[in-house]
């Protein structure tokens, strides 16, 4: 549920009982309404609708009794009311953050994050405006950071399926896609072998968007016309070098994710595969943020004389000549 209308300070009446009016009371009281409640039809008096201007439904269909419609219908006469069915509960809904900003989120990902009971977010989710993102909503840093795992991969799982087969709504919110090395694919997977309905909101690339952020485009006609993204987790093998060696020689770009720790292996093995050494290359920290930078470089004079050794992460490293283009 959507909250567009501003409640702040709006004497908001909830009328029902159950989870999903529970959860209309958190979601009207976390943007600023002052919030009443009846559970039942008699507690419809003239006494409780006194100064209330927004009369919201959270009744659950099976509630809806002869009482209720009689009540309903004596309210609707003198005041404003909103019905919210809203999704069904228990279920687990993947979100792609994008690269980091919020409005870069997209529709879809608003929707969900504003219907959520409880949200497990990582290290690079948009985090900043969370709380507004998604009132009256438990939010749990599952973040694994470098030499810091707050939780196992194995240990996320668990604790999303638990929580949506305890019938709330969880959303899982990722930096980027969660598709692009993500890991989404594995606990979109995980919750639909454990029979939890789950569902997926694709994000914005951090691969695509933060060149982008500093004007570097990852094709450009007649210069580029294919890129390769690759995760820098762990140390490229030869082959793999000599692979995307041969994909910037063609007009390739490469974009490298995770990539920071393993930068200088990968330029090294990329230089003994046989690039040029006048290749292009760029790493950009903190994109979207008050933060980021830029820096620009070659690939050989970014191994002989350390020109990104005080690269940190977050940062994505671009090679190949659409550098060029944003510089």
């Amino acid at each position: 549920m959507l909250i567009e209308t501003q409640v702040d300070g709006l004497p908001v009446l909830v009328l029902g009982s159950g989870e999903q009016a529970a959860r209309l009371e958190r979601r009207y009281a976390a943007a600023g309404a002052s919030v009443r409640t009846a559970s039942m039809p008699d507690g419809v008096t003239p006494a409780a609708l006194d100064g209330v201007a927004l009369v919201v439904v959270g009744l659950d269909p099976a509630e809806v009794s002869a009482d209720w419609e009689h009540a309903l219908a004596r309210v609707a006469r003198t005041h404003l009311i909103s019905r919210e069915p809203g999704p069904p509960a228990g279920q687990v809904t993947l979100v792609g953050g994008g690269p980091g900003a919020d409005d870069l989120l997209t529709i879809a990902a608003v929707h969900a994050l504003a219907a959520a009971d409880v949200i497990l977010f990582d290290r690079l989710a948009p985090t900043d405006h969370l709380a507004d993102l998604a009132p009256g909503a438990e939010l749990i840093d599952v973040g694994k950071r470098p030499g810091h795992h707050p939780l196992g991969q194995a240990e996320i799982e668990e604790l999303m399926i638990a929580r949506a087969a305890a019938g709330q709504r969880v959303v899982r919110l990722k930096g980027g896609d969660p598709f692009v090395f993500g890991r989404g694919a594995e606990e979109l997977a995980a919750a639909r072998a454990a029979g939890v309905p789950a569902r997926l909101v694709p994000g914005i690339s951090a691969s695509i968007a933060v060149p982008a952020a500093a004007g570097i485009p990852v094709t450009y006609r007649d210069l580029s016309h294919h890129f390769t993204v690759i995760s820098g987790h762990h140390p490229l093998s030869d082959d793999e070098h000599a692979h995307l060696a041969r994909a910037l020689t063609l007009g390739g770009t490469v974009v490298v994710l995770m990539g920071v720790g393993t930068l200088p292996h990968l330029l090294a093995g990329l230089l003994r595969a046989g690039l040029a050494r006048e290749t292009p290359v760029a790493a950009i920290e903190r994109g979207y943020t008050p933060d980021q930078a830029s820096t620009v470089s070659s690939v050989g004079d970014a191994v002989a004389e350390a020109t990104l050794a005080g690269i940190s992460s977050p940062a994505v490293i671009v090679l190949g000549d659409v550098v060029r283009v944003g510089g």
